[in-house]
């Protein structure tokens, strides 16, 4: 009589085992971090707004003195919201369509992908790497702690 193996239990391997236990986190930490980003970003947009709008009338970009202090709101509640955890794939996919647009039309033209040392301002890497954050956000949602998951029960 033959006599079936019990299968044998295998332990995770390299560093699986070790980041198991984060990995739920991990999109909550992105939301959150990218959140603090654009909230961060916004706000100084708030407090220089004819500068800002004049910018953004430089750009070509029709009714700037609307698109302006949109784009402003947008980032500050929009940020405030990915914070929460409360319509994430909404807000990623509103943060997708204005980082394409930044790095497009201003960063790629007038500094590049990473600026010059001793040339001001920043390269498009830090919009490149929002969009792309964002893009996880919009496909994974918004991780295992946020109001949408844990009070709502349902995504927006």
């Amino acid at each position: 009589m033959i006599q079936e193996a019990a299968p044998i239990r295998r332990e995770p391997a390299g560093l699986n085992r070790y980041t198991a236990v984060i990995a739920p986190y991990a999109l909550t930490a992105t939301r959150v971090l990218v959140g603090i980003i654009f909230l961060l970003m916004g706000l100084p947009k708030f407090g220089g707004l004819a500068g800002f709008t004049s910018f953004v009338s430089s750009l070509g970009i029709p009714l700037a003195s609307v698109v302006a202090p949109l784009v402003a709101t947008f980032e500050v509640v929009g940020g405030l919201l990915l914070i929460a955890g409360i319509a994430t794939r909404w807000v990623s996919l509103w943060f997708i369509f204005e980082m394409t647009v930044t790095t497009l039309l201003v960063k790629m033209p007038n500094v590049g992908l990473i600026a010059p040392q001793g040339k001001p301002g920043v390269g498009a890497e830090l919009d490149l790497l929002l969009l792309v954050c964002a893009l996880v956000l919009l496909t994974q949602g918004g991780g295992t702690i946020s109001v949408e998951r844990n009070v709502l029960k349902r995504e927006l």
